[in-house]
């Protein structure tokens, strides 16, 4: 069986001229990356003024069976190809953490892919690195602030902003900085987040427009004075710096599937630890280039389709037409207590157990959010037509079609039956709603999201959160959106509840502002905002040869 990356490899792909003609952009509103690369001119936008059909692609929360979320995603958007339909995709830029780490590549699998492979898991446009480059930049002017005088009056043990790299690396989670004499800076606690959770990320995806992007960069708080007050980029004279490094990144990347569907690969932070979408710019773009724009929200359901529909949506004025929840029969029989050396056999027992994962869901799509679903099971030789059934009877029971996706092994043919299911819905009218009103208090809006999303009992607060909370709602940012960071393996904070755990109670132990990015930021359990290696990482078997060609990476 071939890898994916031999899969790609052997892809005769497109000219990106081609594919930027197939999404109807024209020569000049596209600037080249090499024969298969490109970004688009943002005035590509403004010419535009029809919009297609969007359609969110979520998931059960993860297992180890694999559920193939981005893999649907890119599937459908070539079954929907296939079926006549005009489609582009839109979907977010892999972190090189999870590459070299344990998760590997981002862009897809089997014969349903974005390439170039490679490209698009490496450095790609050097989007990642612009925003690793601005976040370190209003680090240095912060530090060099302090040093000069401090006119400002910032108290170094009141300092908020942290430096980023995109790799895996526990080492920096903490450090200690400024040593070595007078000279050298002036001594105090720092750390490292990964780029993917810097609020960086956050902002130039959340952004529409280069001036958007700077008022948004002068906004980000780094730290608050001897008074308590808070300090912002625009204060540090950052901003215009900051934007300067991001102007090329602010603009989408066009690829293409192994079947030549534009895709738009753009953005790319991480659901549990940020709010996990792809940027607006590229979901725009996807909308005003296709009838139909395919895209997806990072981990299960509670995470980024959560924080797609009340972070993004509520921000860009997005509506999804439907949405697909991705799951597998393996995965849910994971979560019905087995170990992945058992899925290979019928357990019908073990998959009711795991269904109510899938079904919570979908109840929430379609009952808190208002909107018209279809589950698509991404069908592995080993499930048996009892189990599907299974499955299709308990989705029924929710008024919610179910659809076979074999896409991983036959590309857009695999997918169809999905498309014609989601063209379907499409005509449905929906009855969108948010989870919570923006307005109302940082408690109300947390417990909101953990009783009716995640169907927790409650939430309790480490005495540090209270305060913050507190601080926040005197200075005035309560009134904006949660991003709640969380385990993607369970509903709850406790990874180890798979399932659809009941009457849990949600540890909320800091709370903090991206005020930027326009959200205030809760993290529960023990998420951490840099990830570690795993004992054997996956650079260990990723190599290149003679000739430039790259093995082992995915």
């Amino acid at each position: 069986m071939k890898t994916d990356i031999e899969i790609a490899q052997e892809a005769k792909l497109q000219p990106i001229a081609t594919v930027a003609e197939r999404a109807g952009l024209s020569e000049d509103e596209i600037e080249y990356y090499g024969k298969y690369k490109a970004k688009v001119e943002l005035s590509a936008l403004e010419k535009r003024d029809r919009n297609g059909k969007l359609i969110l692609v979520t998931a059960i929360n993860p297992t180890p069976a694999g559920e193939g979320k981005t893999t649907t995603t890119i599937g459908l958007a070539d079954g929907l190809a296939r079926i006549g339909k005009k489609v582009t995709v839109a979907l977010r830029e892999p972190s090189l953490g999870p590459v070299f780490g344990i998760k590997g590549g981002a862009a897809g699998g089997g014969y349903a892919q974005v390439v170039p492979m490679e490209d698009i898991n490496l450095h790609f446009t050097g989007d990642f690195h612009a925003i690793g480059a601005a976040n370190n930049l209003l680090a240095a002017m912060l530090d060099n602030h302090i040093f000069q005088g401090n006119a400002l009056r910032i108290d170094p043990k009141k300092i908020t902003w942290r430096r980023c790299v995109d790799m895996n690396d526990r080492q920096l989670r903490f450090v200690v900085d400024g040593l070595g004499g007078a000279k050298n800076g002036v001594p105090r606690e720092d750390g490292y987040d990964i780029t993917v959770a810097s609020e960086i990320m956050a902002v130039l995806c959340l952004s529409t427009s280069l001036s958007d992007l700077k008022e948004r960069l002068s906004r980000v708080i780094v730290g608050y004075t001897y008074d308590d007050e808070p300090v912002t980029a625009g204060q540090l004279k950052a901003a215009g710096a900051m934007c300067a490094l991001l102007k090329d990144a602010l603009k989408p990347n066009l690829v293409q599937t192994l079947e030549g569907t534009p895709a738009f690969v753009h953005g790319g932070p991480f659901a549990n630890i940020a709010h996990g979408c792809n940027s607006v710019m590229a979901t725009r773009m996807a909308l005003k280039t296709g009838d139909y724009a395919v895209t997806e929200a990072g981990f299960g359901a509670d995470l980024g389709a959560e924080k797609f529909l009340d972070i993004k949506c509520r921000m860009a004025g997005l509506v999804p037409d439907a949405v697909v929840v991705v799951a597998t029969v393996r995965a849910l029989k994971m979560h019905g207590g087995l170990s992945k050396t058992e899925l290979g056999e019928e357990n019908l027992a073990a998959l009711e157990r795991g269904l109510p994962n899938l079904l919570r869901h979908v109840s929430n799509v379609k009952n808190v959010y208002g909107l018209p679903c279809v589950v698509a099971v991404n069908r592995f030789p080993t499930d048996t037509d009892a189990e599907i059934a299974l499955v299709i009877e308990k989705c029924k029971a929710l008024g919610v079609n179910v659809a076979l996706s074999t896409v991983w092994a036959e590309g857009g043919k695999g997918g169809e039956e999905l498309a014609r299911e989601v063209v379907r819905l499409c005509e449905e009218k929906g009855d969108f709603r948010f989870a919570y009103d923006e307005k109302a208090p940082i408690k109300e809006k947390i417990e909101a999201v953990v009783k009716k999303i995640y169907g927790g009992a409650g939430v309790s607060y480490t005495a540090e959160a209270e305060a913050q909370i507190g601080r926040l709602t005197a200075l005035g940012f309560d009134k904006t959106p949660v991003c709640i960071a969380k385990t993607q393996y369970s509903f709850s904070d406790d990874m180890t509840k798979l399932g659809a755990p009941e009457e849990f109670v949600v540890t909320v132990r800091n709370v903090k502002i991206s005020a930027g990015a326009g959200f205030v930021v809760v993290l529960t359990g023990n998420i951490m905002t840099m990830p570690g290696l795993p004992k054997s990482p996956a650079a260990e078997r990723i190599d290149v040869d003679g000739n430039g060609k790259i093995t082992g990476l995915f």
